[in-house]
């Protein structure tokens, strides 16, 4: 790592001689499969773009100028080459380097990026506000091919084109099917459209000409006709950008000049660059979709070390039996069919599988669409990316109260994907959609249970909430709206969803100190049978209620908002409060919180 050791700079990797460019990258890959073996990341999409940054940071200053990455999981070489080499050894781990662009960790990554397809929208902001306060710097949006099957994307490459503003971007095609537009022709018609004299005399060619508003657009006419016919299709060239490229996304120095053309055309510019995902490491090649986001591995053989069951699978594997039944059980999701345990039924039931890629809004509109009909759709989402379906859940599927079930993954705390990824607010913006039931079911049998019965005798939109990885020591099967799992007569203890367990924990070591605490489980937190939680504070006079959710509209605020004038009562709500959770395991987090079952113990005893 000789090379990678001595670039701490920018002005250090711009002055590093073309030659030594190659053994840059391999040593880049090489640190990247070392590390992430250890600590999990985002494997394969950082693989594929080591070139591509390299280029970036060899025409662009991110000190100075905006690099915007969209998601962001191919930003590790970015981070690698401004300096945060000595963090990566506790990547996506508290203390540690994020796995995603953050303005907080170093003034080289220019925006937060955890989701998808606003990259574009975001860089004509920047560019917009260079423009008007007179600034000097470059603005650049990085896009995949991924992010591109979202319709934010095309809102953003709508204004941007039209915009006239100084902007480029950097389309990093892995696997987008442009058919047309990557033949012979184009590739032709590219080469000669990104050399420096073929430039230098479009900016004569507007100078001059350009004045001459007659001839100017006669002459446009009849070049965009004959462009049409030789080369059609291009969107991008319909949307206002000039279109460079493709060009090799592993070949430094044609990606260097492409860039830097682009860059100097002082236009709204896109750059397509074909890339490998994965390249370098031939697991990734082969899998590129297991090791994108991908837990520590055994180096020499691609081995991802297991992490038990969890409740994706046990979810996939229960909609597949739900489904065998029942002919009108359809599944969607948004470019997670793994990710959610989808494949499967995937395999199993290839018509009635539908994968709308990085398209939340569309995913739940086209739901909507189904259960109108007379389907039964079951949306797997993530808890984070759910959020950005709001309106659609309410317009779309609860002004009709129509039967749509969101099986919503990764509910809660979700460990080293951090802030961007954490689950934390769905129960407060589920609980605010008119005839929203929320399930939260505490182990794989409740599960089971919840989401048969969410798909079979429940009418209206249902949510059915649950975390990321696997159950805890509790594993029975009390599917009620609200459970009493422990008789006590000092102390309410309250939670839901996994978060029994701590609870339990706290139960016990609270009886080691002679304190009774009564544990009540929520099965379902919207609308939330109050009445059990009533009975035991009546009897017990306080109570400690945990949620791993944000504090504004946690099921705790609204038990206690019922309760207040009714009951003489003492109490402590712990949640994660009105800020935003950081990256660590969940324990760690759990613990910050004061929502483990030690923070739980340390609420009951004050209010005794």
């Amino acid at each position: 790592m000789h090379i990678l050791n001595e670039i701490n700079t920018n002005p250090d990797l711009r002055s590093l001689p073309e030659e030594k460019l190659p053994e840059l990258c391999s040593e880049i890959r090489r640190f990247l499969i070392e590390t992430i073996s250890k600590t999990g990341g985002h494997l394969a999409s950082n693989l594929g773009a080591v070139e591509l940054t390299v280029a970036l940071h060899r025409v662009y200053d991110p000190m100075r100028d905006r690099i915007v990455f969209d998601v962001g999981h191919q930003s590790y070489t970015h981070k690698l080459l401004t300096g945060r080499r000595s963090g990566f050894d506790r990547l996506r781990k508290s203390g540690g380097v994020s796995g995603f662009p953050k303005p907080g960790e170093s003034m080289a990554d220019a925006f937060v990026a955890g989701h998808a397809s606003d990259s574009v929208s975001i860089a004509l902001g920047m560019a917009r506000a260079r423009t008007n306060l007179g600034g000097d710097y470059d603005v650049v949006a990085v896009i995949g091919d991924g992010a591109l099957t979202g319709g934010l994307a095309y809102e953003g490459l709508s204004n941007a084109g039209q915009s006239g503003e100084p902007l480029v971007v950097v389309l990093n095609d892995n696997a987008m099917s442009i058919g047309s537009n990557v033949g012979g022709m184009a590739r032709l018609l590219s080469r000669m459209r990104v050399k420096p004299g073929y430039i230098g005399f479009k900016r004569w060619y507007r100078s001059t000409v350009g004045r001459i508003k007659p001839l100017y657009n006669a002459i446009h006419r009849v070049k965009e006709g004959v462009k049409d016919a030789v080369l059609p299709g291009n969107m991008f060239d319909d949307l206002g950008f000039y279109y460079l490229g493709p060009v090799n996304g592993h070949d430094i120095a044609a990606l260097e000049s492409a860039i830097s053309w682009a860059r100097d055309m002082r236009v709204p510019v896109l750059v397509h660059v074909l890339t490998k995902k994965g390249r370098g490491y031939p697991f990734a090649e082969l899998h590129p979709d297991k090791y994108h986001g991908v837990g520590p591995f055994d180096l020499q053989t691609g081995v991802i070390k297991s992490g038990g069951r969890t409740f994706s699978a046990e979810f996939g594997d229960t909609l597949c039996r739900i489904a065998e039944g029942n002919g009108r059980v359809m599944a969607l999701t948004a470019a997670m069919e793994d990710g959610t345990g989808l494949s499967r039924f995937a395999e199993k039931f290839p018509n009635r599988f539908f994968d709308s890629g990085i398209a939340e809004e569309h995913m739940v509109s086209m739901a909507a669409g189904m259960a109108k009909q007379g389907l039964v759709p079951v949306v797997a989402v993530y808890s984070t990316f759910l959020q950005r379906s709001y309106d659609q859940l309410i317009h779309d599927v609860s002004l009709l109260g129509l039967h749509v079930v969101f099986a919503v993954d990764r509910a809660g705390l979700v460990g080293e994907d951090g802030e961007t990824h954490h689950g934390v607010f769905d129960v407060a913006y589920l609980s605010t959609v008119p005839g929203m039931k929320v399930l939260c079911p505490a182990s794989f049998a409740e599960l089971r249970e919840m989401l048969r019965s969410a798909v079979e005798d429940m009418d209206g939109p249902v949510a059915v909430r649950y975390p990321r990885g696997g159950e805890g020591r509790y594993r029975d099967c009390r599917a009620e709206r609200a459970a009493l799992l422990r008789e006590g007569t000092d102390v309410t203890l309250v939670a839901y969803g996994t978060m029994i367990n701590e609870a339990l924990e706290a139960a016990e070591e609270l009886s080691g100190r002679g304190v009774s605490a009564e544990v009540i489980k929520l099965g379902q937190v919207c609308p939330i049978d109050t009445g059990s939680v009533y009975s035991s504070l009546k009897k017990t006079g306080r109570i400690v209620i945990a949620e791993e959710v944000c504090a504004a509209g946690s099921a705790g605020m609204n038990i206690l908002a019922c309760a207040a004038g009714k009951l003489k009562f003492a109490a402590r709500l712990l949640n994660l409060g009105s800020g935003i959770a950081q990256q660590g395991t969940t324990a760690e987090l759990r613990a910050a919180a004061g929502i483990d079952a030690a923070g739980i113990v340390k609420a009951a005893m004050e209010l005794m």
